[in-house]
């Protein structure tokens, strides 16, 4: 797993020095473009963070992070504490991210992002790089890192960008989903059944062997909604 420390120093100069608050500073951040920027007034809703307190230890002081109008300091590195706290930060506001883009203003943001291709593309060729959605393996934290899923093929992969300290509980398991029930005009039609895959996109593809241009066979990838 990624350290923290290691987190901050692979950001990028205009994610250190961003004038916005936290949220926009952290959705900044190199390898963070899967999230979108939640509201405040949402986080500030105590009905959409039911739960979600006895998940954490420093709970309150991270909700006070993730509201904060300024951006952490370089200082602030060298801060155990502060360190212990952003973990939390981290992790919360995934959390509340999961809920948050659920919601019809989150749905709308994130089908924006989508429709402009921000979240990468199938590897597969026949799939003509048809636009991918996030998605988690799993609604719990330290399970496994964020997958994206395309709605052509209808599988699951690495992303392009490996998004090293991204959680898939960040997104949750049935966001595509209900992202596409809910603009159905974005369902694309269903590719060939075989599987080609050009030899620089295959290694994004999960337990593929690599090695060149090659026809793989399907395995097919189930996924079932919660609700």
């Amino acid at each position: 797993e990624m350290c923290i420390r290691d987190s901050y120093k692979i950001m990028s100069d205009d994610s250190l020095y961003s004038e916005g608050g936290w949220i926009q500073w952290f959705c900044n951040l190199e390898d963070h473009h899967f999230f979108c920027e939640v509201d405040e007034e949402y986080i500030r809703d105590n009905f959409n963070l039911y739960g979600l307190k006895q998940k954490f230890v420093h709970y309150n002081d991270a909700i006070d992070m993730i509201l904060s109008p300024e951006c952490p300091e370089d200082e602030d590195l060298e801060d155990d504490k502060f360190l212990e706290i952003y973990q939390e930060a981290t992790d919360l506001y995934g959390l509340i991210h999961a809920r948050f883009i659920l919601s019809p203003k989150g749905l709308a943001m994130m089908r924006e992002k989508y429709s402009q291709g921000k979240f990468g593309i199938c590897p597969r060729v026949l799939c003509e790089r048809q636009n991918v959605i996030p998605i988690g393996m799993s609604e719990d934290l330290r399970t496994s890192r964020v997958k994206v899923y395309c709605p052509r093929c209808e599988d699951v992969y690495i992303p392009k960008k490996k998004c090293a300290d991204v959680d898939g509980a960040y997104f949750g398991c049935s966001f595509p989903h209900i992202l596409l029930q809910s603009y159905p005009e974005l369902y694309p039609t269903p590719p060939n059944s075989c599987l080609l895959y050009t030899s620089d996109a295959a290694d994004d593809l999960l337990c593929v062997d690599l090695g060149g241009r090659r026809i793989i066979k399907k395995k097919k990838f189930h996924i079932h909604l919660r609700f």
